[in-house]
This record gives C-alpha cells, structure tokens and sequence, in this order.
C-alpha cells in the first residue's frame, strides 16, 4: 500500500469517515472539474458549429421581437420564418401585443408549451442577465444573441447549463450563408 493511501486510511479510522465517502467526494471533485473544462465546448464561434446549431433547429422562441418591417427585431425572425422556421414571439414591449407574424405571442419563454430548439436574443447585453432564468428554465438547445449582442457572463452561464451560445452573429446571415 502506498503512502497517499495509507494516510487516507488513518484519516478515516480517526475522523469517522468512511474510504468509501472519500471516494465519492473526490469522484463528485473530478466530475465538478470536468464540467468546468467542458462548458466551453458550448460556446459556439465556428462556422461549423454554427451550422450543427442551424441545423438542429426547427423552432426559434424571439426574445424581444418587434414591430415594424425595419427593425432587425422584426425582420430577422420573419426572414427565419420564410425559410422554413417555426417562430414563437416573445416580446418585452408591446403588451398589447397578441400575435405577431401570424403566431401567438408568449409574454416568456418558459411559458410557451413544448420544445424550443433557439432562443434568438434581441435584447441590449446588459438586459438580458434578468432573462437567463426563464430560458434556463425551458432548457432550449442554443441560445443566439444577434450582431452586436456579447454579454460574456450570460454566456457562461447559458454554457455551464449545456446550452450552446452564439454570440455577436446574425441569424439572416448565417441562414443566407447556408442557402437557406
């Protein structure tokens, strides 16, 4: 017997704690370790990884869509929509709002029923942190924050849940790239 192994048995007999509880703490450390190292795999920057997120994508939620045909808001969903998307609106303003490009509108994420594969992020960076528990909640497979949208925080955390995260990107242009 080595002397690492040793010392862990002495600790047990004079500490009351089993070898197997030692087991198991380290096993849940190097799980713990593990899951640190593999977040970042969720951080999607490559044009291949793009593509396997566009490509599992059947049902895109919109967070803070929006009115009117020259706001990116608008134009972006409705553009994913003609290429074959499912688009569930999510707005944060217009409360009056009911349906907007002809589908139901849902006032969160977490309350539209069934699986969302994207949450298309039209929020300002520092908005979206109040937002991370409603989509963390539905548990959608990416979440993709537009050109222009980089909150690092929110993104690590989306990641450490397993959600792939694309940040700084445009859905119509990734989708155009695609030929879609």
């Amino acid at each position: 017997m080595n002397l690492c192994c040793e010392r862990e048995i002495y600790s047990c007999r004079h500490t009351g704690i089993t070898p197997g509880a030692v087991v198991a703490v380290h096993h849940d450390m190097m799980s713990a370790e593990t899951d640190v190292a593999n977040w970042r795999e969720h951080l999607i920057d490559s044009h291949a990884g793009i593509r396997r997120v566009i490509d599992e994508t059947q049902r895109i939620a919109v967070l803070g869509m929006k009115e009117g045909d020259h706001k990116p808001g608008h134009f972006v969903p409705e553009y994913a929509q003609r290429a074959g998307f499912e688009i569930v609106p999510v707005p944060v303003y217009y409360p009056d709002a009911t349906e907007m490009l002809g589908e139901k509108v849902y006032r969160t994420v977490s309350s539209i029923p069934g699986d969302v594969d994207m949450v298309n992020v039209f929020r300002r960076p520092e908005h979206i942190p109040p937002h991370l528990d409603d989509i963390i909640a539905k548990r959608p497979k990416s979440v993709w924050f537009q050109l222009g949208i980089v909150n690092d925080e929110a993104a690590e955390r989306l990641a450490r849940e397993g959600i792939d995260v694309i940040q700084d990107r445009c859905l119509l242009v990734e989708l155009r790239r695609m030929g879609k």
